[in-house]
């Protein structure tokens, strides 16, 4: 396995609920302490660890003893709403035997699509960890309604489990690496399930090829191999290195820092600035933006958008939301902050810089996304 740079010694570990739970959905005590003794190990080496775990469903749907309709999503958020308060009262009793203190942290997509919202999450985690107490991720599966709300062609959200929460975390806060750790060692050339399956141990780029290997999706949990990849190649592009292995491997944590051939290893592809990681993975976009030819070469050559370039907008989005830009094509070509609301470019599109005072009766921003604020997408991102 590469050599990892662990600079500021800040790890994310994500835990699916196949890994913390038995078939009927009750937490696995032992397989949780394991963890924990893990992670406190780490702690006294001078490491500082962000958990994000599944289970908070399952665990309900084992306390009510009910049988889980996949179809009914009140229900299972009232299960997650049951078993939210079991699984931290366990995290906080095994981590209590080794002196830590933990936090809960409930979010939905709305608290990292909001950039107020991100920043103060990141200020709130930031400070729970100097203050030595593990943060205890987990996503608000009781208030967050993605599942029921049908999205219009112009928003679009960011994640719909943990595997991707994980990321976007590690992205926030800048982490070293991100652990993924699963039912399964790694990432396979298909299905492990098949005799002939083979486990590859270090992936330099995911390419559609790669992407067609996955098949498999948890029985519990959300997730599925699909997504744990989607999370490496997001985290990824973002210059952070992920190792997705196996949770039940003895001392897997501990020797996946340590730099042993765990499980299987993406390298970092990429290096985008904070702003930049959460345009493009951290934000939902809230609306859409219609760029000419001319404005399209301009930003692709490093310029700002400016209101002459766009003939079109649509959307609900005000000053500080994210939109995606579109070509002459119809397609999405990247995403960027709106220094101004959709009615005020409604007013200016078309216009040359020197008339948005004229028409407005003040100018803001001479430009409407400024450029350094512009994430243009990769091919993998466009689909």
């Amino acid at each position: 396995m590469p050599i990892i740079n662990l600079s500021s010694k800040l790890i994310v570990v994500k835990v699916g609920t196949s890994s913390l739970t038995h078939q009927n959905g009750s937490l696995n005590i032992r397989e949780m302490k394991r963890l924990v003794i893990q992670i406190s190990e780490l702690i006294n080496k001078g490491f500082k660890i962000v958990l994000v775990t599944s289970g908070a469903v399952a665990s309900g749907v084992a306390e009510l003893e009910a049988r889980p309709n996949p179809n009914d999503i009140i229900f299972q958020q009232a299960c997650a709403a049951v078993g939210q308060s079991i699984l931290m009262a366990h995290y906080r009793t095994l981590f209590q035997e080794y002196g830590i203190k933990v936090s809960q942290i409930l979010l939905t997509k709305e608290d990292l699509s909001n950039r107020k919202s991100y920043l103060h999450t990141c200020n709130v985690i930031d400070r729970l960890l100097q203050l030595g107490v593990i943060p205890i991720i987990n996503e608000n599966d009781v208030t967050s309604t993605d599942e029921l709300i049908p999205l219009t062609e112009y928003y679009d959200v960011n994640f719909s489990d943990n595997d991707l929460l994980s990321v976007l975390i590690a992205n926030a806060l800048q982490a070293d690496l991100l652990v993924i750790l699963s039912n399964v060692a790694g990432l396979y050339t298909m299905n492990p399930k098949k005799p002939e399956a083979q486990l590859i141990p270090l992936v330099k780029k995911i390419t559609p090829e790669l992407k067609t290997m996955i098949e498999g999706k948890s029985i519990l949990g959300r997730g599925g191999m699909k997504t744990k990849l989607q999370a490496a190649e997001i985290a990824t592009q973002g210059g952070i290195p992920v190792i997705i292995a196996n949770s039940y491997t003895d001392r897997v944590l501990l020797d996946a820092i340590a730099g042993k051939p765990i499980g299987t290893f993406f390298s970092p592809t990429g290096k985008l600035s904070r702003i930049k990681k959460w345009i493009a993975y951290g934000a939902s976009t809230k609306g859409l933006i219609y760029l000419n030819a001319g404005a399209e070469k301009a930003i692709f050559d490093g310029s700002s958008l400016l209101p002459i370039g766009i003939t079109e907008v649509s959307g609900q989005f005000t000053i500080g939301d994210v939109v995606s830009l579109i070509n002459q094509k119809g397609e999405k070509f990247g995403r960027g902050i709106v220094n101004y609301t959709i009615e005020e470019i409604n007013s200016i599109k078309g216009l040359k810089t020197n008339q948005i005072k004229k028409t407005l009766g003040y100018i803001r921003h001479k430009e409407v996304v400024t450029r350094k604020n512009i994430h243009l997408l990769t091919e993998n991102e466009k689909k």
